[in-house]
């Protein structure tokens, strides 16, 4: 499977796991306590993992990751220093 594929398919993934969570509350914020549980839970990432990648797409958004993304493939970095 490709890079791209595997982004996709993780895409898919994380839509339905987290399709509960995306309704926006009435102040128009995601629920993040929820998508913290959730991806604790069912998508097996530790609490700390989660809230990091919450905080990565909250600060950064899809196209800066997007570029990250494109230049940690192209160094070989599948696993990053922080150790997630």
């Amino acid at each position: 499977m490709s890079e791209g594929e595997y982004v996709e398919s993780l895409i898919s993934e994380y839509q339905t796991l987290l399709a509960e969570t995306l309704i926006k509350n009435p102040r128009g914020q995601y629920d993040d306590s929820g998508m913290l549980k959730e991806l604790s839970v069912s998508a097996d990432w530790s609490v700390a993992g989660a809230r990091e990648l919450l905080k990565l797409a909250n600060n950064y958004g899809a196209f800066m990751l997007r570029n990250a993304l494109a230049i940690a493939v192209v160094l070989g970095k599948e696993d990053g220093l922080e150790g997630f």
